[in-house]
């Protein structure tokens, strides 16, 4: 019997016509996904910066825009003497201050997804001086009235500034003065600075209520030398400066860099620009502290944060190299203060605190522009940087002024700067 011949094929051979079209259908979206953002204008930007950069204003500024991990925006504005002499360079480092603490958070999660550090464990697991902890009830400076705190001090309290240390304010006063006596920023280590903090009590119940106080990072700074076994330096070193290649990154300059440092300027009482009295303004490159501050003792440079901050946008890894999880950066920057059981009041308008730093929740009423989640901190010498991961945007603005009480202050730099970014940035 002869063979049957093959069934035809009820579907269509796409014609050459068709595959042209397919291949330019995907060859479109392939680009659209890879396409570079294009630089912004950068007119909005450079006026804002000019105008609060010269004789009465910053001395300068270095700043830079990221937009999906490509620059689209960078620029030195000013000098870097308070003689004029030396413009400013892309290449400056600069005090970051309080921009240490996303830093020291970022430690600490690494060891809470290695299992060697617990978010909700007691500090006293990791800081034995810690058990037994006292709060402010009433009292006098002289005769205070003490009580047990009715729930254990966690590092979750450390990270969120909820953990009841104060250092400041009429309101809690005593408590206040009592953790002064002890004068923790005298101790030239991270376990007498603990210790010290331990000997005083507390002037909040933890978990009640946000004060923002360096005390708590440089606790959180200890506490990661205990989990990890090494010196704090040593674990950032190791675990995030070399990984993520943050050359100039460190708690203090090399002599052979520090021509590069950018001086650190404050105003006297006749609104005059002065050099700042600190032992690092006299001395660029020394030591911010006497011990290796969590909180704020970190010198870096605009590329190296961007690196740092380009990380965290981009869910925890770098060029490959990853140092936290996804889930764990959503949680860093998520609002931690509404999970408290009550929850605990939020520091501004539209804003709450994740791990290490500010989040808008709701950017319709809170003074930043950007979107839900968006993440950010400052440091007290005028440096400022924010993550926007809806818009694939990070923003860095770094200078080296710091405010004086009885001094005249200088105009808002980091809002306007950023709502300039923005407004290019929007088509």
């Amino acid at each position: 019997m002869p063979a049957l011949p093959h069934a035809a094929s009820t579907r269509a051979a796409p014609s050459p016509g068709r595959r042209g079209l397919w291949m330019v259908l995907m060859l479109s979206l392939a680009a659209c996904a890879t396409a570079t953002p294009p630089p912004l204008p950068r007119a909005p930007m450079d006026t804002l910066l000019t105008q609060d950069i010269g004789k009465a204003g910053y001395l300068g500024a270095v700043a830079v825009v990221a937009d999906h991990g490509a620059v689209v925006y960078r620029g030195a504005f000013g000098h870097a003497d308070l003689q004029g002499q030396h413009p400013l360079r892309e290449d400056a480092i600069f005090r970051i201050y309080s921009m240490t603490k996303p830093v020291t958070s970022v430690a600490a999660l690494m060891l809470v997804e290695e299992g060697r550090l617990h978010l909700d464990a007691p500090v006293a697991t990791y800081l034995p001086a810690f058990a037994g902890l006292q709060r402010v009830a009433g009292g006098s400076v002289e005769a205070p009235t003490l009580m047990p705190v009715q729930r254990p001090l966690t590092v979750r309290h450390l990270l969120t500034h909820t953990a009841g240390f104060v250092t400041g304010g009429d309101d809690i006063r005593v408590a206040s003065a009592l953790l002064k006596a002890q004068a923790p920023e005298e101790a030239t280590d991270l376990s007498s600075y603990a210790d010290r903090v331990a000997r005083a009590p507390l002037g909040t119940e933890p978990g009640t209520r946000f004060r923002y106080d360096g005390v708590n990072t440089e606790v959180l700074a200890r506490v990661i030398e205990v989990a990890s076994g090494q010196s704090f330096e040593t674990f950032l070193r190791t675990r995030i400066f070399v990984p993520l290649a943050l050359h100039d990154t460190g708690f203090e300059v090399p002599p052979a860099q520090r021509g590069r440092i950018m001086a650190l300027t404050t105003r006297d009482a006749a609104g005059q620009r002065v050099l700042a009295d600190t032992p690092s303004a006299r001395e660029p490159g020394v030591r911010l502290r006497p011990y290796t501050s969590g909180a704020g003792g970190l010198y870096s440079t605009v590329a190296d944060y961007l690196r740092f901050a380009r990380m965290l946008a981009d869910g925890g890894v770098l060029e490959g190299v990853r140092l936290l999880r996804e889930d764990t950066v959503a949680m860093m920057m998520s609002d931690q203060l509404a999970g408290f059981d009550p929850p605990v009041p939020a520091p501004e308008p539209g804003e709450g605190f994740g791990l290490g730093g500010y989040v808008v929740t709701d950017p319709a009423i809170s003074a930043r522009p950007g979107s839900r989640g968006q993440f950010g901190w400052s440091g007290a010498a005028s440096t400022y940087f924010t993550i926007d991961r809806e818009r694939g945007l990070v923003i860095l603005l770094l200078s080296q002024h710091l405010p004086t009480d009885g001094a005249p202050p200088l105009p808002k730099l980091a809002t306007p700067f950023y709502r300039a970014v923005y407004s290019a940035a929007t088509p």
